[in-house]
C-alpha cells in the first residue's frame, strides 16, 4: 500500500462511525507489504508493519481493497471467491465501508 492509499483512507475516515471502537485492522497486501490501522474511539492511526495483536487480519491485493472501498467490489464476494482472506474478528471487516465511506 503506498502512502498515497493510506492518505486516502485517512482522508475518508469517518470518526463518528468509529466512536467507542478500539480495534486494529491488520492488512497484508500481496503486492505491497503490511500495514495496520489502529482505531480508538474516533481516532485513526495508520502504520506500516505488523501489529502484535490485531482484531482482524485481512489479506488481499491493493486493487481488491480499492475496489471494496469504491464499492466496485463486494467485500463478501471477494471473501467468498478467495480474493480476500480474513482471520480474527471477521465481522469487523464489514465495518470498513462504514468507517471509510466513499465520496
Amino acid at each position: 500500500m503506498s502512502s498515497n492509499t493510506l492518505e486516502k483512507l485517512q482522508a475518508r475516515f469517518n470518526s463518528e462511525a468509529a466512536k467507542g471502537m478500539d480495534e486494529v485492522f491488520q492488512f497484508h497486501f500481496t503486492d505491497a507489504g503490511s500495514h495496520y490501522l489502529n482505531i480508538q474511539d474516533g481516532t485513526l492511526d495508520a502504520q506500516e508493519g505488523e501489529h502484535d495483536d490485531p482484531s482482524v487480519s485481512l489479506t488481499m491485493s491493493t486493487e481488491t481493497l480499492k475496489g471494496i472501498m469504491s464499492g466496485d467490489v463486494n467485500g463478501m464476494t471477494a471473501f467468498m471467491t478467495g480474493k480476500l482472506k480474513a482471520t480474527g474478528n471477521v465481522m469487523l471487516a464489514t465495518k470498513l465501508t462504514t468507517l471509510f465511506p466513499g465520496k
